[in-house]
């Protein structure tokens, strides 16, 4: 299966964080945390939020931007409300990072100068200022994900009592 990593730098809240750590949980994908936080990580509103799928995770700490690049290798592609390009428009390849910023300020605007041609968008209203955090997270986990066909993950819904199957087409 392809290796998808999401990058949160300085998280502030534990309930996006956790809502993040369920989608990266169900979707296979790896979680990297770059300190500060605003919270603790056995914060009950964290734990909460990623409900009984900790043991499913991958997740990595680091103290700083400088420790996450000495150790880590691969495309990164910066999502900011302030880029050109859609995230859309990007064909993400095998072990990319996909980062998100603190919820009150996005990434830094250094680390997205540094970074120009790596940066995208999720579109939305002019007026609107920007979208959650952990949904923000969500929509470009799945893009990437449609992109490579769902590697490995379930892609049929069972009911209990029903065979999708046997069903008649009208």
């Amino acid at each position: 299966m392809p290796t998808l990593n999401i990058v949160l730098v300085e998280p502030e809240i534990p309930q996006n964080a956790g809502n993040i750590a369920r989608t990266c949980a169900a979707t296979g994908t790896r979680l990297h945390i770059i300190k500060p936080m605003g919270f603790a990580v056995d914060d009950k509103k964290l734990k909460r939020a990623g409900l009984d799928y900790w043991y499913l995770l991958d997740i990595t700490y680091y103290e700083n931007l400088d420790d996450f690049y000495s150790k880590n290798e691969g495309a990164c592609y910066y999502f900011t409300t302030k880029a050109l390009k859609a995230h859309s428009d990007v064909a993400y390849p095998d072990n990319c990072y996909l980062f998100f910023g603190k919820e009150t300020k996005g990434l830094p605007e250094e680390l997205l100068l540094k970074n120009r041609d790596n940066c995208v968008r999720l579109p939305m209203l002019g007026p609107a200022r920007s979208l959650n955090l952990s949904n923000s997270v969500c929509v470009g986990v799945y893009e990437v994900l449609r992109q490579w066909d769902y590697p490995e993950l379930q892609n049929a819904g069972q009911l209990h009592n029903y065979n999708w199957s046997d069903a008649e087409t009208v």
